[in-house]
């Protein structure tokens, strides 16, 4: 791959604020964080200005970091990575989700490629997306208790008895 086709990162813009919501750096990548109330207000302008690829869309529960710094006010975090192919540049987006309110509105209608990976964070850390068109479970058994990726889900064992162990 050459240079002028590679995907690029670049450092955020002088001003605190783009697309209407704080902007912070990751190591040269722009990280925008909208509140769940302009989500999709911002996902849609994102959309108008070119960043029409989700290539990623997962959860973070912070509940086990108490000790980090820069951590997030709500236990959830939903984090997307969107990449403008016309301008070859990527962009994060970070939304926080309360625990008492685990939902925030599906991002189906603009990136449809989103639909699996928005059920496997239903499935793995519970949070809900309103609007989704198929919100089940992708990879547990739909009767499945509980969501295996919370920090405070219990990892059970099943006792296994092996042929000629003593019991």
């Amino acid at each position: 791959m050459n240079e002028d086709s590679a995907v690029t990162n670049h450092a955020p813009e002088p001003a605190p604020t783009r697309y209407g919501c704080h902007v912070s750096d990751s190591r040269g990548q722009v990280v925008i964080h909208p509140t769940r109330d302009n989500y999709v207000a911002t996902l849609k302008a994102l959309v108008d200005d070119s960043f029409v690829l989700c290539s990623d869309l997962t959860a973070v529960d912070y509940s086990a970091y108490a000790s980090r710094v820069g951590k997030p006010t709500e236990r959830f975090e939903v984090v997307l990575n969107l990449i403008s192919l016309e301008r070859r540049e990527r962009i994060r987006v970070r939304v926080a989700v309360p625990d008492a309110d685990a939902t925030l509105p599906s991002a189906f209608d603009l990136y449809p490629g989103t639909e699996a990976m928005e059920r496997e964070v239903f499935d793995m850390f519970g949070i809900t997306f309103t609007g989704h068109p198929d919100l089940s479970r992708i990879l547990m058994p739909e009767d499945w208790n509980g969501h295996p990726l919370r920090k405070d889900y219990a990892i059970g064992r099943i006792p296994v008895q092996f042929k000629g162990s003593p019991s």
